[in-house]
């Protein structure tokens, strides 16, 4: 028994000097080292991961990114990292609009009204402010009825009657008491016929933050079209996504007519795809496919309809299609060339994704080093929850904060020609594990010579 708990604690033994050896990681053994600074309170700090650098990691879940301090020690961390994007946290409510009037010849003041609404904030009826008189008035725009809505507006989709095709471009403004308005910046919807088809754009994106009420005023043409629908997408603001960030501009090539294709550095969760067009009056229906490796068959994407026309002496562009997250590496883009395609030679395009944290525990004494690029370590982040024992969204707002010198420069690591350099880390591993096997050969043997002079 005795000898069969030694052969036991010395197969311990080597498991524990095993793991030792293996998990010394050290910021040498990462092909990319990122200089950190610090300020705020500790001991928790906060990282944007700059897209640039992202790109310089070796696996796509960023398993091979690390934190270090002035002494070379791993620092404990945590990834914020948002998955591929779904839409089973989005909520989809129809919401009441109300028609804004004012004078044919007025196009510059704002329509004012007069607003009944109940105590709940819900409006019952929008008039104007002041008499007009008939035939003079002109809709001007819409004002729609968000107060049911509590989280976070994400998106505006319309549809309006079909007396009104065309591009209908207007602002959006949003309230919470409609008397101060905040400017949402500009929609643009459209309603096409295009070699016998119809094509429609009913989408606008909103900024992800949240109001009672939204304004909408027609610009070009400064009439606006009768809606017939009008529907707010929110998120739940416990899963709110995180903001995008976007690519360098990238090159691409054209394999045929009507046909592109970009390869991506690495596997990623693509939102948007923005594809530069710089043909004035330029309309192209489009499909884009994607796939995470070039032996995988072309997955359908998304579909829309791209352009850049002039109206009214200034341009009018739709380049962004919207995806839905799904990890991609190369992209195709087929054109509809009916509407004249993009040219011979690709286009530039850029790409968004969900920004990613870090947040890191610092321990021992600065300057801290971001890490990255190894194909071969291990996943070593921490939950949020376990890196943070009391962590709350609130408290992640709080934390000290860290960014990468120099903005999104990163500094790969000088590696010795493989010729001179010597893995001393995996001689040594390999040296314990045959003296270990050794070992336990002399003891076996050992153990059969006695049992055979018993016998």
């Amino acid at each position: 028994m005795s000898q069969k708990l030694n052969l036991g604690w010395c197969g311990a033994v080597v498991l524990g000097v095993t793991l030792s050896v293996g998990a010394q990681e050290k910021p040498a053994d990462f092909a990319t080292q990122v200089p950190l600074s610090v300020s705020g309170e500790g001991p928790w700090y906060r990282l944007e991961l700059p897209l640039g650098v992202q790109l310089n990691a070796r696996q796509t879940d960023l398993s091979d990114v690390r934190v270090f301090n002035a002494a070379g020690e791993p620092q404990a961390y945590a990834l914020a990292r948002e998955p591929a994007q779904t839409r089973e946290n989005r909520m989809l409510t129809d919401v009441k609009w109300f028609p804004l009037y004012n004078s044919a010849d007025d196009t510059e003041r704002t329509p004012s009204v007069r607003v009944q609404s109940n105590t709940n904030g819900t409006l019952i009826e929008v008039q104007p402010s002041s008499q007009l008189e008939a035939g003079e008035e002109e809709l001007r725009g819409w004002l729609l009825d968000a107060s049911g809505i509590k989280a976070p507006l994400q998106q505006l989709i319309l549809d309006w009657t079909s007396e009104r095709d065309g591009f209908q471009r207007f602002s959006i403004e949003a309230s919470n008491d409609l008397q101060h308005w905040q400017s949402w910046g500009e929609g643009q919807v459209a309603r096409l016929t295009f070699a016998d088809e119809r094509v429609e754009q009913h989408e606008v994106g909103l900024p992800g933050q949240s109001a009672r009420y939204l304004r909408l005023l027609w610009s070009s043409p400064q009439s606006a079209p009768v809606l017939t629908s009008a529907q707010l997408e929110s998120t739940n603001p416990r899963t709110l996504p995180l903001p995008l960030v976007w690519s360098q501009p990238l090159a691409g090539s054209s394999v045929k007519a009507g046909e592109y294709i970009w390869q991506l550095p690495m596997g990623l969760n693509v939102q948007r795809l923005q594809i530069e067009l710089n043909q004035p009056n330029s309309l192209a229906p489009v499909t884009l496919s994607g796939r995470r490796e070039t032996s995988l068959p072309w997955q359908p994407l998304t579909n829309g309809l791209l352009y850049r026309l002039t109206q009214n002496g200034q341009d009018v562009v739709q380049n962004e299609l919207q995806l839905s997250g799904q990890t991609v590496q190369q992209l195709k883009l087929t054109v509809d060339e009916r509407g004249g395609g993009l040219g011979a030679e690709a286009p530039t395009v850029r790409y968004a994704v969900r920004s990613t944290q870090l947040v890191f525990l610092a321990r021992g004494a600065g300057p801290y080093t971001l890490a990255l690029g190894s194909a071969t370590v291990k996943a070593a982040s921490l939950p949020l929850s376990t890196l943070i024992p009391d962590y709350s969204a609130a408290k992640l707002a709080t934390l000290g904060k860290a960014t990468v010198d120099g903005g999104a420069v990163v500094t790969p690591v000088a590696t010795a020609p493989t010729v001179l350099g010597t893995n001393w880390k995996k001689i040594g591993l390999w040296a314990v594990l045959l003296l270990s096997v050794l070992f336990l050969g002399g003891m076996a043997f050992s153990l059969l010579r006695k049992s055979a002079a018993k016998s």
